[in-house]
């Protein structure tokens, strides 16, 4: 792997927060950043030394931006595996596009997984009427019926429960044509995720796993470390992170979000519900929260730097809460809250479920 060093540009494909937070980590390692974009308001354009607004299957607009830089990630997976295979061919980029390739695609994700030996939902994949039909009699309701590709935020996906319109053409007509998969409801107790790193030389450092709360399917409040999980389940969700970074050769931080299932018959355990190929909302908190954030940890990972520690400050308990919409208009209260660690941004309109920033509190002892 070719090392970075202070003074070089690492590039980044994706214009969103995450690559705004990801822009001013490498700042801080003395690092100049240029951002490619389709969108000419992307927020991470403020804080980026460089900017290209640019399809991402604009090929030559993808060579001059490789050409341009010295490493490349990206913030988000929803980018084609052509963009991703182009600049692989010109540039380090990491993680790899293999990676990308298997974690943007759910049923290549879940058969990835399984193979692993790693409990997911029970999945199959849905073509056609006559595929959810099947797939309806193998696994049952509730179900949920998922695009393959381009979900976020609970886009893409439909719950299907029993005494719901069972006409499988119908259904299927919600979703365009768009291939799918039918994954099994799992009965869970709480959504927990682990962010951790994996550097190219094999290095691995993880954070404590964290419980998160959805709102509308978005993620609306982290909380570090995950309440009422036992420390022998919170090893092992932290030994399944570890697991699929290594099968992935991966390089960089990546979330791993599961599901904490507790078994009348046995002890409790997780059960792998995605993988996000990339830094992740539930570990803003590790900006004020840990020694090294999770921003930091992967500017580290991507230049073939040693990975920082990941122990949270002090050992503090810590919230993470989204400011989802109109509740950035409460910026100035939170400015006045002692303790409260305020991060906008840099976006204009606060459309409803539109991610506008966050706030991170520690929860010093008394």
């Amino acid at each position: 792997m070719t090392r970075i060093v202070p003074g070089a540009t690492l590039g980044i494909i994706g214009g969103g927060q995450l690559g705004r937070m990801i822009a001013l980590a490498a700042a801080n390692y003395g690092l100049k950043v240029h951002v490619f974009a389709p969108d000419a308001d992307s927020p991470a354009f403020d804080v980026a030394a460089a900017t290209t607004v640019a399809a991402y299957a604009d090929a030559d607009a993808l060579t001059r931006f490789a050409n341009s830089v010295d490493v490349v990630t990206y913030e988000f997976e929803n980018i084609p595996r052509e963009t991703a295979d182009r600049l692989a061919a010109l540039a380090p980029l990491h993680p790899s596009a293999s990676a990308l390739a298997t974690t943007q695609d759910r049923l290549a994700e879940k058969t990835f997984i399984n193979e692993l030996g790693i409990p997911t939902a029970p999945v199959r994949s849905v073509d056609t009427a006559a595929d959810l039909e099947r797939a309806l009699a193998e696994i049952g309701c509730p179900a949920v019926l998922k695009t393959r590709r381009f979900g976020y935020d609970g886009k893409g996906q439909r719950m299907l429960r029993s005494g719901d319109t069972t006409d499988p053409a119908a259904i299927l007509a919600e979703f365009a044509g768009a291939p799918c998969i039918l994954e099994g409801f799992v009965a869970f107790e709480r959504e927990v995720s682990v962010v951790a790193a994996r550097g190219a030389d094999g290095m691995f450092a993880a954070y404590d796993p964290c419980a998160n709360t959805h709102r509308d399917h978005i993620l609306a409040m982290t909380q570090v470390p995950a309440p009422g999980i036992a420390p022998a389940t919170a090893a092992s969700a932290i030994d399944i992170a570890r697991r699929i970074a290594e099968a992935l050769d991966y390089v960089g931080v990546l979330a791993v979000e599961l599901f904490l299932v507790a078994d009348p018959a046995g002890p409790e355990r997780v059960v792998v519900n995605e993988i996000a190929p990339r830094v992740h909302n539930s570990g803003h908190w590790t900006i004020e929260g840990a020694l090294t954030s999770q921003f930091a940890q992967h500017v580290r990972a991507v230049c073939g730097w040693p990975l920082g520690d990941p122990s949270r400050v002090g050992g503090v308990a810590v919230e993470m809460h989204n400011l989802i919409g109109d509740e950035v208009l409460a910026w100035e209260a939170i400015l006045a809250e002692p303790g409260a660690h305020l991060h906008l941004y840099g976006k204009g309109e606060a459309r409803s479920g539109r991610k506008m920033g966050h706030v991170t509190r520690l929860l010093l002892p008394p």
